[in-house]
């Protein structure tokens, strides 16, 4: 018998499903209808920042007062022996002011006579009006001044990232989003850019050594592999480094770790260290020799040493495959890793029978040895500064053997949350070494996998953000963001607590707090619906599963209705599980009355950033939602003709999701949500699976099981080897041109 279904019989059925969904289930189907129109009937005006706006908090508008400077016209001064992360500094500030006003500011040496200037100047670069304070600057660690004089602003640093930071939160002040890159936020054009009067002075970070991890890049690397999932050890484009450099700079981050497992070229980290930022990386990057390079980039071959990974029979080769990533990267500002892991990011292998006492002794030898390797390579840097992750067995083993493991001071300790935000310990005492913290908001690998919506919420932020502070774990941060969209609101949030954590987390409630900031920065027409919003949006994903509880029960009743369809035993949905689908499916409909109201409130880019950042991680799983609880009803109907039409039915719901993927995919982010190799195709976080499931169920009349094979992509060495041969050609092939 073929139960092949015809396009004829498909469009009959999908007829007759739209007909129960019509007249005879409109209550039951009321979540499955369009969008609301007021997505698309908003106001057009670009956004016009309030009085409460940090961003263009510093503009005048209307008549002029005492003391403010007019910037129409006026020049940069960036004198010759300033550091690159200033002169990068000066170009981003003049591209904003041109942004903002149609007007770009000529960069230059000296100050023309007479002429109004914005003035970039280190301490010690040059010399300073009387008038200007200078005082609170000397000797500080990324102090700076903001401050306005007769007709010239003074962006005054205490060392060079200070005066950097100067001018990054000048164009914030002026009107420019820190995180346009990721809202599209655009300034508010103003032809008569006017500077009030000013003078802001912002002390040393509370945490010395802060930035981002851009750890598990699955949509980025190119070129494609053969599932045309972008190539796992591909290259990602250096623009799209740049854009994650930027974003960190303008938040006052100093330091970042691009991906470890993608090809890795030295641009990247030149011009991180250009710009301003400590190029570091992985906790099992040792000296960021690159260990995953080892055999697949051809780097032991390049460094004259063996893939032997051995301690006790190799310990001279491992030396000297470290001292190739000190040399490498020796003349860019770095911090170091040190420890002792295996080159794929797992626990080192002792030979059987070595006790964690001996273990914590090897330990202490291999980063001895680390430490001398950086400061014999690269003696031109005063003070290099390393740290030792105590990540997944690390932290185990050295709490067991501390007198042991007695890392050398100069070693920052860096504690380890449990991949999910909560601090897996921090220290009790600090003893003789300075601490610092390794976070994520991504991640990637088992149940606390957070590689889409965001889900680690301010709340939690806030309260393991105190702790932190009150451990004194303040000399590093990193935290894994991947590649970052989704993550920006506790980004920045994270950012201002390591800028400031007395002011960022002083509120009685500093995640209520930072929330109605956030609302009143980016929606302030909306302001209290939008924080009800955020707390709705994470009472419904505030772990990794729940994003996905509406697929995994989209294939989970799949599964059990192809059973059915063939004639073979199959049980019936949990009562719990159909009781969570009605519980979570009339908190989604009600919230998105919320947002719906919200909506008619916002302009066009607000509306559109609060879709993305917030509306459609709620329907990544209200959509699957909302198709899984008419599946059970296909799984419960008496018949074949009524089982198939409930089928039919579960399918708009999931149609409509494909049309707000596409939306969530406007420039520069298209096919973000493409299938790779962490969101392959049977993947639950690949968020085309539901459709994919029941269209290919559908159209094979229910013949063929749900369930997709995932597809077994693994670390290619071998094919690692042939891109790394072909890029290598490529490059010589073109030199010839």
């Amino acid at each position: 018998m073929n139960n092949k279904v015809s396009r004829k019989s498909f469009i009959k059925r999908c007829s007759a499903a739209m007909g129960l969904i019509a007249v005879d289930l409109p209550q039951f189907f009321a979540g499955t209808q369009a969008e609301p129109s007021s997505f698309y009937t908003a106001n057009s005006e670009n956004y016009q920042e309030n009085a409460s706006t940090l961003r263009g908090s510093w503009v005048r508008y209307g008549q002029a007062e005492a003391g403010d400077i007019p910037l129409q016209g006026c020049e940069i001064i960036v004198a010759d022996e300033e550091n690159t992360a200033v002169k990068q500094a000066a170009k981003f500030l003049a591209a904003d002011i041109e942004n903002i006003s149609g007007y770009r500011p000529p960069i230059n040496r000296q100050a023309a006579q007479g002429k109004t200037c914005i003035r970039l100047i280190t301490i010690g670069n040059g010399e300073l009006p009387a008038t200007v304070p200078t005082g609170d600057l000397t000797g500080k660690w990324e102090a700076f001044r903001v401050i306005t004089n007769d007709n010239t602003v003074y962006l005054i640093g205490s060392d060079f990232r200070g005066t950097a930071y100067a001018a990054y939160t000048l164009s914030e002040r002026l009107g420019i989003d820190p995180l346009y890159l990721w809202t599209g936020f655009r300034p508010r054009h103003n032809e008569n850019l006017v500077l009030k009067k000013t003078d802001f002075y912002a002390p040393p970070p509370t945490i010395k050594y802060r930035g981002f991890f851009h750890d598990d890049e699955d949509v980025l690397p190119r070129p494609f592999d053969r599932y045309g999932y972008p190539l796992r050890i591909g290259d990602v484009p250096l623009e799209w480094y740049q854009r994650f450099f930027e974003t960190a700079l303008r938040l006052r981050m100093n330091m970042v770790a691009p991906y470890v497992r993608v090809h890795r070229r030295y641009e990247v980290q030149k011009c991180a260290s250009d710009w301003g930022l400590f190029y570091t990386s992985h906790h099992y990057d040792i000296l960021l020799s690159n260990p995953f390079g080892i055999e697949r980039f051809f780097l032991a071959k390049r460094r004259g040493v063996s893939t032997d990974w051995d301690w006790f029979k190799s310990k001279g080769n491992m030396i000297k495959y470290w001292r190739g990533g000190v040399e490498e990267n020796k003349d860019i500002q770095a911090i170091w890793p040190v420890g002792l892991r295996g080159t794929d990011d797992h626990a080192y292998e002792f030979p059987k029978g070595t006790s964690e006492k001996e273990q914590a002794k090897v330990f202490r030898e291999a980063i001895d040895a680390q430490v001398k390797t950086v400061k014999d390579v690269a003696s031109s840097i005063q003070a290099p500064v390393f740290h030792f992750t105590l990540y997944t067995e690390m932290l185990d083993k050295f709490r067991n053997h501390p007198e042991d493991f007695d890392i050398p001071e100069d070693v920052i300790l860096v504690w380890p949350d449990d991949n999910d935000g909560i601090m897996r310990g921090l220290p009790d005492n600090p003893g003789k070494w300075k601490h610092g913290v390794y976070y994520h908001l991504a991640y990637f690998g088992g149940k606390p996998t957070k590689q889409g919506p965001h889900v680690i919420s301010p709340y939690r932020v806030a309260g393991q953000f105190k702790d932190i502070i009150h451990a004194g774990a303040t000399e590093f941060l990193l935290v894994n963001v991947s590649e970052l969209r989704e993550h920006v609101m506790e980004a920045r949030m994270i950012a201002n607590i390591a800028s400031n954590a007395n002011e960022a987390l002083q509120p009685d409630n500093p995640a209520e707090a930072y929330i109605r900031w956030w609302a009143n920065e980016y929606f302030g027409p909306a302001v209290q619906e939008v924080v009800l919003a955020y707390r709705n949006y994470y009472d419904l994903i505030s772990r990794s599963e729940q994003v996905y509880y509406g697929s995994v029960m989209v294939e989970s009743v799949l599964e059990k209705l192809y059973k059915k369809l063939n004639g073979q035993s199959y049980t019936r949905p949990e009562p719990e599980n159909i009781a969570m689908l009605k519980t979570r499916e009339a908190k989604y409909r009600k919230t998105f009355e919320l947002i719906d109201s919200i909506y008619r409130k916002l302009n066009l880019q607000q509306k559109q950033f609060f879709f993305e950042h917030v509306a459609f991680g709620l329907l990544v799983d209200y959509r699957p939602t909302q198709a899984a609880q008419v599946l059970i009803q296909a799984l419960l109907a008496p018949d074949k003709k009524s089982t198939w039409d409930f089928i039919m039915a579960a399918m708009p719901p999931l149609e409509q999701l494909e049309t707000e993927i596409l939306r969530a995919e406007r420039p520069p982010f298209e096919q973000w949500y493409r299938e790779t190799w962490i969101k392959s195709s049977g993947s639950p976080f690949n968020l085309h699976r539901p459709y994919n499931q029941l269209r290919r169920f559908i159209t094979s009349g229910g013949t063929e099981s749900p369930i997709i094979a995932r597809p077994r992509i693994g670390h290619n060495i071998e094919g690692a080897k042939l891109w790394t041969t072909y890029l290598e050609e490529s490059e010589r092939i073109k030199a010839t041109y």
